[in-house]
């Protein structure tokens, strides 16, 4: 039996009425992604980073342990089917409703959605190593990140925007919640730390927000957090 805490992924319980919270769009650089990830040129050879295992006591690891747990990899693919964007992570064997177009109390059948966003309700990270998505179809996509610390804020997310001629490297610790395509769907090469922890975040029941994040197919203003 699990103590830690359980989401149903595939059926997120959204509550109405929730505050959409636009999520500032940086293109992503050398510069601007300093602190949350590295630019990727060849997802073969990127370095993923593995955590040791913390330690209850004042007793050190072992040289070489900890971290021999290695990493996984396989394709993350996205798909919107109506309101929902649904994604699918071959490497951990993930499958999950990510976002939303809209509010999902207000979408209806034969009502046009919107096309250029996701609202998110939920995000993560990883304790135990880093996370890499490298675009297969080389077609533009946004990730969004938060600096590590349990003490998030909804506003402190920013959303990197890649024209697809290169991926992202997250290291580990740094809230994210996936990778999103501009198109309808979309393919990921995604190499992580095969342990696979995850410390969630209801962003919907916790602070009663979604975040909206922009999916541009071209990126013409840059919009700065506050």
């Amino acid at each position: 039996m699990s103590d830690g805490v359980v989401f149903d992924y595939l059926n997120p319980d959204i509550p109405p009425d929730l505050r959409l919270l636009d999520v500032p769009l940086i293109r992503a650089d050398h510069e601007s992604i300093e602190g949350y990830g590295e630019i990727v040129r060849d997802p073969q050879r990127h370095k993923i980073e593995i955590v040791p295992w913390p330690l209850t006591g004042s007793r050190r690891l072992d040289a070489g342990t900890g971290i021999e747990g290695g990493t996984t990899e396989g394709v993350f693919a996205c798909e919107w089917r109506g309101n929902q964007l649904i994604g699918r992570n071959e490497a951990v064997g993930g499958h999950y409703v990510i976002g939303f177009r809209e509010l999902p109390e207000t979408a209806a059948p034969g009502v046009a959605l919107s096309q250029d966003r996701v609202l998110l309700w939920h995000c993560n990270y990883h304790p135990d190593g880093g996370q890499l998505f490298w675009p297969l179809d080389r077609q533009p996509f946004v990730v969004p990140v938060a600096m590590p610390g349990d003490d998030l804020e909804p506003e402190a997310f920013v959303a990197l925007w890649s024209d697809g001629s290169f991926g992202i490297y997250i290291h580990p610790g740094v809230w994210h919640e996936g990778v999103f395509p501009v198109t309808p769907a979309g393919r990921f090469f995604d190499k992580q730390g095969k342990v696979h922890a995850r410390v969630s975040c209801d962003l919907a029941r916790e602070f009663g927000v979604l975040l909206s994040v922009q999916l541009p197919a071209q990126f013409l203003i840059v919009f700065e957090p506050v």
